[in-house]
This record gives C-alpha cells, sequence and structure tokens, in this order.
C-alpha cells in the first residue's frame, strides 16, 4: 500500500506547530512520521492523570485525536483549501498507567475525499497495549 501522506514535514515543525495548545501543554511530542504511521509519545504525570493516579481516559482520547487529526491533515492535497476535523472518536481503555511514557500510533483505515477512518493504538514502555481508539474525520473546506 503507498503511503498515505501528501506532505511531510519534519517533526520539528509539528512540535512547533503544538506550541500553546493543550498538546504542548499535555507534553505530546511527535516522535516518528513513517510510511503508513504518525507516533507521538505523552507522560504520564500530573497533566495527565486522573485523582487516582491513572493515566486519564481523555488524556488518551486527546492523544489519539491529535495523532489521528494531524496524520489526515498530511493526507489532504489542498491543506490552503481543506482541513480535517473529528466527527466521531471512541476508544477503549484497557491497562491502567502509573508513570512513565505512553506512545500513541496513528494508521489509516480509510481516506477518501469528505472522511477518513483512523486507528490509534496506545501502548506503554513495555509495548502493552492501553489504549485502542478508532477516529472519524470529516475533510471540510477550510474553517
Amino acid at each position: 500500500m503507498p503511503s498515505p501522506f501528501r506532505h511531510r514535514p519534519d517533526l520539528a515543525r509539528l512540535n512547533a506547530g503544538a506550541a500553546g495548545t493543550a498538546v504542548a501543554n499535555l507534553g505530546i511530542e511527535f516522535t516518528e512520521l513513517g510510511e503508513d504511521f504518525l507516533r507521538a509519545t505523552m507522560p504520564v504525570d500530573a497533566r495527565t492523570k486522573q485523582p487516582y493516579g491513572l493515566l486519564h481516559g481523555g488524556s488518551s482520547v486527546l492523544l489519539a485525536e491529535t495523532l489521528g487529526s494531524m496524520a489526515g491533515n498530511l493526507c489532504l492535497d489542498d491543506q490552503e483549501k481543506q482541513q480535517a476535523v473529528g466527527l466521531e472518536i471512541n476508544a477503549n481503555h484497557l491497562r491502567a498507567v502509573k508513570e512513565g511514557l505512553v506512545t500513541g500510533t496513528a494508521r489509516a483505515i480509510h481516506i477518501g475525499r469528505n472522511t477518513q477512518v483512523w486507528e490509534i493504538r496506545v501502548e506503554d514502555a513495555q509495548g502493552r497495549l492501553v489504549c485502542v481508539s478508532r477516529l472519524t474525520l470529516a475533510v471540510v473546506s477550510h474553517l
């Protein structure tokens, strides 16, 4: 399968674009843009934990939507006229994490003219599945 990405910015540019957003505030860092995936890490710390000391499910979902949305926008022919925005996301939280880093990887399931579907897998430092998410994006005229 050919790469779905039409744009391949360097990681420094992706990370710089997140400055001043929830992405930067939660410590999410893009780490790899492969042929068919985008990967990022997120710390499990006071910014991303729930009151019981575990990784907050909402933090995992924010990581998933960040990865899927960024990857989806890298697939657009004309980023000046179009934007891929979240339409629906679901997540299954499978394992608790108390500390360290989690790593999310987004891969396309479907890239269409009007919609995209992405699977995002979040794993702990030992490579164990923490959360699996599916994100549907709508491709719209630039907002």
